[in-house]
């Protein structure tokens, strides 16, 4: 049963807290798996979902949503393009943690709400209010601070930000549900990982079912840190209203932070001192004005 729009719903919100959890732990898997070239993870993350997210359909009786999505050209055409921007998030994002860039991980999905919220305005004309300006703004100014002490732009943090930004955006476009839309984007994905890890069997390159016994193991798990959190989340959404949602993104982006800092051992350097603290300030500025709307809309 749904929760009505203008509450939230106990499970919904044990939905999202469970996901933004193993969001937030997925670092230290991604981090054992540091050895094995991301290309070679992210299909056995495409491979091993192919199980799970099957499972969840035909338990929930939704496999006939699916027939109908193969058989329209549009929507495959749609969820080409969202699997091609997933399979480069997780791409970057699996290298990132790799190699010791964990606190750029974080930086992007702190900086994708404020992302998602401009492209609303720069693609459908939705009107900012002043206070979303101010902390877009803020951001841009953040981004700025990082690319001069650096030298360079926050490329993996901003690659994030905008394949998740748009991704999500397409998503919402995409007319089937979120656990069929998943499916879809794994099976579309899942010839092209299928052969990947064929051709490096043949080269005697691949990590599953060959030498160390643990890799296995950890490329089997794959399926269930893919799959499981964007379905937990993806029902949780549904049950809860958005504010709810808004505020709650923030615990994975913290979590990898304080995991990078104090478990990996990344540097924080005075120009995250001064960025970080500016894109959580925008994040605060942004989250209220969006708690207030949703009040003011009655939802």
């Amino acid at each position: 049963m749904h929760t009505p729009p203008s509450g939230d719903s106990l499970r919904g919100f044990g939905f999202a807290l469970s996901a933004y959890l193993l969001w937030g732990f997925l670092p230290l898997y991604m981090k054992a798996m540091a050895h094995i070239p991301p290309a070679e993870i992210i299909a056995h993350r495409v491979i091993w979902s192919i199980p799970i997210a099957g499972a969840v359909l035909i338990a929930l009786r939704r496999t006939a949503d699916l027939r109908a999505a193969l058989r329209s050209p549009r929507v495959l055409g749609m969820a080409v393009v969202t699997a091609a921007l997933i399979s480069v998030n997780w791409g970057v994002y699996v290298w990132a943690i790799g190699t010791g860039q964990a606190l750029e991980a974080a930086l992007g999905y702190y900086i994708n709400p404020l992302f998602s919220v401009f492209l609303g305005a720069f693609l459908l004309g939705e009107r900012l209010s002043l206070a979303q300006k101010g902390a877009i703004g803020l951001v841009a100014l953040a981004v700025g601070v990082l690319a001069l002490e650096t030298g360079r732009l926050p490329v993996v943090a901003l690659t994030l930000t905008v394949t998740w930004g748009i991704y999500a955006y397409l998503k919402k476009s995409l007319p089937v549900g979120p656990n069929q839309g998943f499916f879809l984007e794994v099976l579309i994905l899942l010839v092209p990982a299928l052969g990947y890890v064929g051709w490096l069997a043949v080269r005697g390159e691949s990590h599953f079912l060959t030498g160390v016994p643990g890799d296995t193991w950890l490329l089997l798990g794959c399926g269930v840190v893919t799959a499981v959190p964007l379905m937990l989340y993806a029902n949780g959404a549904k049950l809860l209203r958005l504010s709810t949602i808004g505020m709650m993104q923030y615990i994975a982006p913290t979590m990898i932070l304080l995991t990078a800092v104090f478990l990996f051992g990344e540097p924080f350097g005075r120009a995250r001192m001064i960025a970080f603290p500016m894109i959580w300030v925008a994040l605060v500025i942004y989250t209220t004005s969006m708690v207030r709307q949703a009040r003011a809309s009655g939802r």
